[in-house]
């Protein structure tokens, strides 16, 4: 069987695409049989602008092929964005052209990749497998409702090619239970819903780690920093309010991150610090001297049905989650953890009242380890993958 697996993320960028779809692609290795191939194309690392790694563009493998290809430099803009994916999609369906194959895996989250699939699945008449990180459709109407002249006829657009690419797919696994209600008007593929996981390098003994000794406690978001995030409207206002008690430290990159900045030197704060992308072995030790670790989705109705992958990368750690989510997160949250502050997005006083109150509990999350390993979550996804036929 010859695969072609898709992906805009892949090993070494830092993104939650990349953190998904590269032990996916080691698992399917595992799986196949002498004579199988997996073609995977995907992009140079790109995710942040600030974070630099130099990585072969083509690498060859006995049983695969890895084609990275250069896009333009972004600042995660939706206009340089799509200039960016414009490149990759050209080039992927060049790629692809020269090539036959068996199946078609593609893992969106900004809908585009899972077309491209599409695409490329329609020429060759193959059977294609959706792996859906995101609704497109609806994060739009959110990022546009302002501006009607917009919205309606980008969403109009967007429909369209989502019911192109969703319609005629043989199997679309949906990474949150939160996105199901949405899939009902898609009956022909066949549904399953493998989470986002916890990875390897996260599943040492972390449980048993003893938190610093300080006056100052350390709250620890790590991540992107964009639109989707809305960290400007809550991480400057709270550290406000707490004052030097408290310090926040923020490591990441993202089209919002100069709103943050500009927030917290408006109000002159000296309790913030914003840190560049690490690799995530160094971001371990950022883990390890926190007290709390931060979650914030911004207050938006396409949100409420996702479920953020750093739910599972911090549950690993023996520290309470301060988590501003609603719907689906909030609700997995409380169904599967302990030790949390949940608040309403963007609700500033909700979140300070909350954490000046709470008093951590004894944790115990090996269950949630046990049953959340990105290992065994993908052993089981490259199976179903494996299965699909026309």
């Amino acid at each position: 069987m010859n695969i072609l697996l898709l992906t805009f993320y892949f090993e070494p960028d830092l993104c939650a695409g990349s953190f998904r779809n590269s032990p996916l692609f080691k698992e399917l290795l595992s799986q196949t049989k002498e004579g199988d191939f997996i073609h995977v194309i995907t992009t140079q690392p790109n995710r942040y602008k600030s974070y630099n790694t130099v990585v072969e563009k083509v690498e060859n493998g006995i049983n695969f092929k890895i084609d990275r290809i250069k896009i333009p430099d972004h600042n995660s803009g939706l206009f340089d964005q799509a200039t960016s994916f414009l490149v990759f999609y050209k080039e992927a369906f060049k790629l692809a052209r020269k090539n036959k194959y068996d199946l078609v895996y593609a893992s969106s989250s900004r809908l585009f990749t899972a077309f491209l699939g599409r695409r490329i699945s329609y020429k060759q008449k193959l059977p294609l497998y959706l792996d859906i990180r995101d609704i497109f459709v609806d994060t739009m109407k959110d990022v546009f409702k302002h501006r009607k002249i917009i919205q309606i006829p980008a969403v109009a657009f967007l429909k369209i090619i989502e019911k192109y690419t969703f319609s005629r797919a043989n199997h679309i696994n949906l990474v949150s239970e939160g996105f199901k209600d949405y899939f009902l008007g898609y009956p022909k593929p066949a549904y399953t819903f493998f989470t986002n996981g916890i990875d390897d390098i996260f599943l040492e003994d972390h449980q048993t780690y003893n938190s610093r000794k300080s006056d100052v406690k350390i709250i620890t978001y790590t991540g992107n920093i964009g639109s989707g995030q809305g960290l400007e409207k809550i991480i400057p206002q709270a550290a406000k309010i707490l004052g030097n008690k408290y310090l926040f430290k923020i490591i990441g990159d993202g089209g919002t991150k100069v709103l943050l900045k500009n927030k917290v030197e408006e109000l002159c704060l000296t309790n913030v610090e914003l840190i560049n992308p690490v690799s995530r072995d160094e971001l371990i030790a950022y883990y390890k001297e926190a007290d709390f670790l931060f979650l914030h989705l911004n207050d938006l109705a396409a949100f409420k049905n996702v479920l953020p992958s750093k739910i599972f990368e911090y549950a690993t750690f023996n520290k309470p989650i301060i988590a501003g989510v609603s719907g689906y997160a909030n609700k997995f949250i409380k169904d599967n953890l302990d030790n949390y502050i949940l608040f309403n997005p963007t609700d500033v006083n909700g979140f300070v009242s909350q954490l000046k109150l709470f008093r951590p509990g004894n944790m115990d999350r090996t269950k949630f380890i046990e049953k959340f390993a990105r290992k065994n979550i993908m052993k089981n996804m490259a199976g179903s993958i494996l299965n699909v036929r026309n």
